[in-house]
């Protein structure tokens, strides 16, 4: 190769290593190729280049900061190739040749060296910013907050975030199409930059949005923010001919730096804006501790339910259902109880209410069904009538397609008759109009289950629906018992009335939260079939039960 040629393969290699590190998007066998050509040539060694010339791939290594000297390690590698190369072209040239030669290796040098930080600092631009907002991602966001709280440990600066949603954001993309949908985030995302300005805003991905307040003087500071945050996007923007209106909830956290970290903040932040979703969006919620450390706590009650299962932990109790004529067990009310490792005995109203919000009641409903079933069928030897148990059902539970298959194994495996086994359902659940919980309903009581609304009297109270649904009992809601404190008060009135209605439907009453004599006399004197309440017994374990129909 002459030296004119040599210099010519130089200064081609030089252009392409270049080039290669300034395109968008990257070709990753340029680097390869150079360094193919350059070990051809005999300008160097496999060996001296590491086999594998990477400079151009270690460009889209995320964290730029642990691979620097390993790129400028692999950088140094295939420039002094190169300048070897120039070098050799030196030999038998004038003074000069020789320095316009050096000249130009250095200017390519440097011409490589620049397109390299050029690259680096467009992945980096890439890497940390949201590609159709152009607002910090995620990633800035979290390093920003992170030097914040590191930076200042003392007891002097606060911080703050404004945690921000859009409200129903679905409906902008179902109505108009997700490229409507986008173009509204990114006039949101303008929107919210300029209203809040000096401080950061960072898109987190979806519709949702960080503010950091880095130097906040109080909780008033913040909820500025999130009040201007607010006014930000509260007129319509027009977009593709559209006038697309956006709401957003924001959580609001404000503290000391010290005692606090990163991590605790997103977290509180992200609980706040879920209370101001709650309330209904369109405004903001600050954090209160108190409630937070209330909800983390039944978050862990939650989630040890399933755990509790497995280990026994819950069990029933039982309340009698009694006759107001002759003062006979007719029935008894299974309900289940919690003995919790550290927290002791709770009662269903600590419980019940979070296995509904997750689910969770389908296993604990199946297993107090299948509990109460087994422990009934041992009350048969103690009397000849024995009372049957009844049993509540959640909503989830009454919408399972499984439940009457269910329900009629569990009396197969028992033994225990269907006439003795009573669910109860709330009065919502039956006055809903969806058909395939009263198809259940039907079913089950084709099987001979009787069928109760409980705390009947507190929703819809139409007597006339329940003429076509198979009910056998209504249980009348403790409210209108305590109110039976005056001779012809409302509430007997109403008592009486619902107890002549329900008997022209061939139905059963029984009145709950009955704790005085006065009152069960009453009952008595208005027809009211049965009562339950402290009056005729507390909760109590099976064999409690057991003992007393003995």
């Amino acid at each position: 190769m002459t030296h004119a040629q040599l210099e010519t393969l130089l200064q081609r290699l030089t252009d392409q290593l270049a080039a290669a590190l300034r395109t968008e998007p990257l070709d990753l066998r340029a680097g390869h190729r150079v360094a193919t050509e350059l070990v051809a040539s005999h300008i160097a060694s496999a060996e001296a280049l590491g086999r594998t010339v990477e400079v151009i791939q270690l460009r889209l290594v995320r964290d730029l900061d642990l691979v620097a000297d390993d790129i400028a390690d692999r950088m140094a590698r295939l420039l002094a190739a190169i300048a070897t190369g120039y070098a050799r072209a030196l030999r038998d040239r004038t003074l000069d040749e020789q320095e316009a030669i050096r000249r130009a290796a250095l200017i390519a040098r440097a011409d490589a060296e620049r397109a390299l930080r050029a690259s680096e600092a467009r992945f980096r631009h890439q890497a940390t910013h949201d590609p159709l907002t152009d607002l910090p991602n995620r990633t800035l966001f979290a390093e920003r907050l992170a030097a914040v709280c590191t930076a200042h440990r003392d007891d002097v600066h606060r911080v703050g975030l404004c945690f921000l949603d859009i409200d129903r954001f679905k409906r902008i993309n179902d109505s108009y199409g997700h490229q409507i949908g986008d173009r509204a985030l990114v006039a949101a995302a303008h929107r919210l930059s300029r209203a809040v300005e000096p401080h950061l805003v960072a898109r987190l991905g979806g519709d949702a949005f960080m503010i950091l307040v880095e130097r906040s003087t109080g909780t008033g500071d913040v909820v500025a923010v999130a009040e201007s945050a607010l006014a930000a996007l509260a007129e319509p923007v027009l977009v593709g001919g559209h006038d697309v209106t956006v709401t957003a909830s924001v959580g609001v956290v404000e503290r000391q730096v010290a005692g606090t970290t990163p991590d605790d903040l997103w977290r509180a932040a992200g609980s706040t804006l879920h209370w101001a979703k709650s309330a209904g969006g369109a405004g903001w919620a600050l954090y209160d501790a108190e409630r937070d450390n209330r909800e983390q706590a039944r978050q862990a009650l939650s989630a040890a339910i399933p755990g509790g299962l497995e280990r026994g932990e819950f069990y029933l109790d039982y309340q009698p259902l009694t006759s107001l004529q002759d003062g006979s067990v007719l029935g008894v009310e299974a309900l289940v109880r919690w003995q919790h490792p550290q927290l002791g005995v709770l009662r269903p109203d600590s419980f019940i209410g979070l296995a509904e919000e997750t689910g969770l009641i389908v296993p604990l409903g199946s297993w107090v069904l299948a509990e109460a079933c087994r422990e009934a069928v041992g009350w048969s030897a103690a009397t000849g009538e024995p009372p049957y148990v009844s049993v509540n059902l959640a909503v989830r539970q009454l919408r399972r397609p499984d439940l009457v298959q269910e329900v009629c194994s569990l009396l197969r495996h028992t033994g225990l008759p269907p006439n003795r086994l009573q669910l109860e359902i709330t009065e919502s659940m039956m006055m809903s109009g969806a058909e395939e919980p009263v198809r259940t309903l039907r079913a089950l009581a084709d099987l001979g289950v009787r069928i109760a609304i409980d705390d009947f009297g507190t929703g819809y109270s139409n007597l006339a629906y329940l003429r076509d649904l198979p009910v056998t009992e209504l249980k009348v809601a403790g409210e209108f018992v305590r109110g039976l404190r005056a001779p012809e008060a409302a509430d007997e009135r109403i008592l009486a009335s619902l107890v002549s209605l329900a008997h022209a439907l061939d139905l059963t009453v029984t009145a709950e939260g009955v704790e005085t004599v006065g009152q069960a006399e009453r009952l008595r004197a208005i027809g009211c079939d049965a009562g339950q309440g402290w009056h005729f017994g507390r909760p109590a374990p099976a064999d409690h039960i057991l003992a007393r129909l003995r």
